[in-house]
């Protein structure tokens, strides 16, 4: 089973690897090599049943990401006390393109909304998914702080922010139970963020760790191996997000995110 870590000081205990959902609702205006067809509810089923049965529970959505919602409150329906579920907001994908609200009113309304959608109580994190200005939303929109009052309500347990630049990354993580960085063998511009996660007990996951897939197509054959011992090494990182619906593709990645993340905190 994979080895779990706790998200900084929440006391949410993940799975080193958690199962991204983008491909389980969205493959319009993606940023994969290659296309994909979104699979149907059974492969789906199947797929959540391999990742569970694999040791992760840890599953990543987003308001953004289609349907992936609605569908997980129905796949996981039988199932909630089995998973960590982190969706986001801020962020809808509409009419193939994306729009942003980072309001404390349109922060509720998309919290509550996926609470019904993910037939859930409260979601265990819940992540600003930043449309890159990220020291403006933190400073300016009081979404942190609308988040910060619904984990008060009892309908959030975590909250932080899926960041894009390092000035927001440490705003978020020092305002925050934690963030969410970009981290791979092609970058590492972020590196400052993570160093502070460590140093101060924030939950960090990582983001594009195969460089959406773009390392596995373009590099060595041992690219993911290479990625993620880079990764787990550091002593900051909670988790590593990976969304696919290859059934073999989350088993080598699991088979070496145990591998590599089975280290004493």
């Amino acid at each position: 089973m994979l080895p779990k870590r706790i998200f900084g000081n929440t006391g949410i205990e993940i799975s080193t690897l958690g199962l991204g959902t983008v491909k389980l609702g969205r493959n319009r205006g993606v940023k994969y090599p290659q296309s994909y067809t979104i699979p149907d509810d059974r492969d789906a089923a199947n797929l959540i049943a391999q990742a569970s049965a694999l040791g992760i529970n840890l599953i990543d959505t987003a308001p953004s990401y289609g349907n992936s919602e609605e569908r997980l409150g129905k796949l996981l329906k039988g199932l909630r006390n089995q998973w960590i579920i982190c969706s986001k907001v801020g962020e809808e994908f509409q009419d193939g393109v994306s729009q942003f609200n980072f309001s404390p009113a349109y922060t509720r309304i998309s919290v509550e909304r996926s609470l019904k959608r993910l037939n859930t109580d409260i979601i265990d994190i819940v992540l600003v998914h930043s449309d890159g200005d990220d020291e403006n939303i933190i400073n300016n929109h009081g979404t942190l702080e609308t988040l910060a009052q619904l984990k008060t309500e009892g309908k959030i347990q975590a909250f932080g922010m899926s960041c894009k630049t390092i000035e927001g990354g440490l705003l978020a993580a020092k305002k925050s139970d934690g963030v969410m960085v970009a981290w791979n063998l092609e970058y590492n511009d972020e590196l400052p963020v993570i160093d502070y996660c460590a140093a101060h007990n924030k939950g960090l996951l990582i983001k594009k760790a195969l460089a959406s897939g773009h390392a596995v197509k373009s590099m060595a054959e041992d690219s993911v191996r290479e990625g993620f011992q880079m990764i787990f090494e550091h002593p900051g990182v909670s988790s590593i997000i990976v969304g696919t619906i290859n059934p073999s593709h989350l088993s080598d990645n699991a088979a070496k995110a145990k591998e590599l993340s089975a280290r004493k905190l």
